[in-house]
């Protein structure tokens, strides 16, 4: 298994797609390289969205003959682009199902506040206006803590039938120091940790709580929202610039 990192904002998500660049598609293009084979195949941990960034996130790589992991950490990064960074590999045992065994995930979605940020933040930090009520938003982030059904915070797929997902984290908070791809003043972050996600649904949460601290929805709305049996989405998508896959935990400590 390797871990890694990634500037989503060139690339069409992370699932290989015909005609788009995307984060598999260019790990695979470098591993037929560094490798000279391609009998080899990859699974993601998590399916991050067009334009969506990652601190710490996992992957499996499956050969027909097993390598050292750490051996070929320094070829591949000097064969990726800047924008992707392997971290660690470590050899996986056998039971070790990298989806399946996912213990819970985490997620960041960074947003500033006032004057406009310098663009050369935008791959990583949306932009929230002038200003924005963060009390009532941090209010509104811990309904969302729990087991709900997030029916009307997600995009649904056609053979989505389950929308329970359980939240153990849902807060508004200072981003952490040292993030060097953060502007230094006037950032937040909406901080989200559940044992999984529905498609689009850190986004639409996070739409919400934009909304909610602009005034135009209320405590009420996302309250009867995360009860109502509709299935049409509260609101919108946030843009995914802001959106950033923290961590991937494992049930097993070793990765």
């Amino acid at each position: 298994m390797f871990r890694l990192q990634y500037l989503g904002i060139r690339y069409h998500g992370w699932q290989v797609q015909k005609g788009v660049k995307t984060i598999q598609g260019t790990l695979e293009r470098t591993f037929r390289y560094v490798l000279q084979h391609e009998d080899f195949n990859i699974l993601g941990s998590s399916r991050t969205d067009t334009g969506v960034s990652c601190l710490y996130g996992a992957f499996e790589l499956f050969l027909p003959q097993p390598i050292n992991p750490e051996d070929y950490i320094n070829a591949l990064n000097e064969n990726l682009p800047s924008d992707i960074k392997i971290l660690s590999g470590h050899q996986s045992t056998y039971a070790f199902n990298i989806i399946q065994d996912v213990a819970h995930k985490s997620y960041g979605y960074y947003f500033a506040i006032g004057e406009k940020p310098h663009p050369m933040f935008a791959g990583s930090v949306a932009y929230a206006g002038l200003e924005v009520d963060l009390k009532i938003m941090e209010e509104g982030a811990s309904l969302f803590e729990g087991k709900h059904d997030f029916r009307r915070f997600c995009t649904q797929g056609k053979n989505t039938d389950d929308f329970v997902r359980n939240i153990t984290h849902s807060k508004i908070e200072k981003p952490p120091e040292g993030y060097v791809f953060l502007p230094k003043n006037d950032i937040m972050v909406f901080k989200v940790i559940g044992d999984g996600f529905l498609m689009h649904q850190v986004r639409r949460m996070a739409a919400a709580l934009l909304m909610l601290g602009k005034g135009e929805i209320s405590l009420s709305e996302i309250q009867n929202a995360l009860e109502s049996p509709l299935k049409t989405p509260l609101c919108g998508k946030a843009p995914a610039n802001g959106l950033v896959l923290e961590n991937v935990s494992f049930t097993d400590d070793l990765f």
